[in-house]
């Protein structure tokens, strides 16, 4: 995605995010994600189209596990999350002590990449080859999402899983880890404060192209036996990043996949759900103008087939395929 497209984007969702997240009756609330990622351009969009088909929406930050809990509380509406992070709270796993019975599925949206980018020079002095090979460095700076975001929960999720260790005990082994937004973290591994940056963002990201055009970086493979782990805890997959969409990417490099969904009140009318429904798939062309990642959105992908699903936009897409 050019990264002019996500300025554009950003425009929208910068002027709808000021409005307040509390609401009139008729008014509904939409939480996105941290400011300089997909998801926060992507929620002043679906704001600014709901809005023009009849259900006003307004727009505000947010997380993949707080969105979750929100929209489970009624606190917010709509927003986004991963299929992984939604199959975890409504088992009441990791990050959730209980089941959550009110957040369901509106839409799958897209695929949702997690990337390690770690600085080339780090790579080279340390002979690293993978992701086990960075986390074997006691001295390594890491820096992620903040907690709370999906992000943060997918590769924490990895890390305990597939590596056996986790924040406290990189900082404890002699490692530093920082929390910062997508931008903030993209100036880190440039400016050398850093040695490796991991997020999860669409499979077309210009995140990943503004470090590569501030710093020479790979991208690093997670090994198969990482990834069998995590799918069978949450049900995530396996992506293989190709090459000639980043510079940085010679070679295929296996990663965790998952998949950015669109989070809903079950309690929400039946028409209200319908007409966003309606309103995703009648805007495809502008919203992948906005995310060339929902480029790949349809009627037949948006039905979920193992998480629970509105059924209001369940009957409406597979009345669409």
């Amino acid at each position: 995605m050019k990264f002019t497209s996500l300025v554009k984007g950003a425009l929208i969702c910068a002027a709808i995010s000021l409005l307040p997240i509390t609401a009139s009756a008729e008014s509904y609330r939409l939480v996105s994600g941290p400011q300089g990622g997909n998801w926060f351009v992507l929620g002043g969009a679906f704001s600014s189209y709901f809005t023009e088909n009849g259900v006003q929406t307004s727009a505000s930050t947010g997380g993949g596990v707080s969105n979750v809990i929100n929209i489970d509380r009624k606190k917010a509406d709509v927003g986004f999350s991963v299929g992984s992070l939604l199959g975890a709270a409504v088992k009441g796993q990791g990050k959730f002590k209980k089941p959550v019975k009110n957040a369901v599925v509106l839409a799958n949206l897209y695929p949702q990449v997690t990337y390690f980018i770690l600085r080339a020079d780090f790579a080279k002095k340390h002979n690293i080859h993978t992701l086990g090979d960075a986390l074997k460095v006691k001295d390594i700076r890491i820096g992620s999402l903040k907690p709370g975001s999906s992000s943060e929960f997918v590769v924490s999720s990895l890390l305990k899983l597939g590596y056996d260790t986790d924040w406290k005990k990189i900082k404890s082994g002699g490692g530093e880890v920082q929390f910062a937004s997508y931008s903030d973290g993209a100036g880190l591994i440039a400016d050398n404060h850093i040695d490796m940056f991991t997020f999860s963002v669409g499979q077309i990201a210009s995140i990943v192209m503004n470090i590569e055009s501030q710093t020479e970086v790979v991208i690093l493979p997670v090994e198969k036996q990482a990834l069998a782990k995590l799918a069978e805890a949450y049900g995530t997959g396996t992506h293989i990043i190709k090459p000639g969409v980043y510079k940085s990417v010679t070679e295929e490099i296996p990663t965790v996949g998952d998949y950015t969904i669109a989070v809903i009140r079950k309690d929400l009318p039946d028409a209200v759900v319908k007409k966003m429904a309606e309103t995703l798939l009648a805007k495809k062309g502008e919203l992948t103008d906005t995310i060339k990642d929902f480029s790949s959105f349809g009627a037949e992908s948006a039905v979920s087939k193992t998480l629970p699903m509105h059924p209001a936009a369940k009957a409406y897409f597979e009345s669409q395929k």
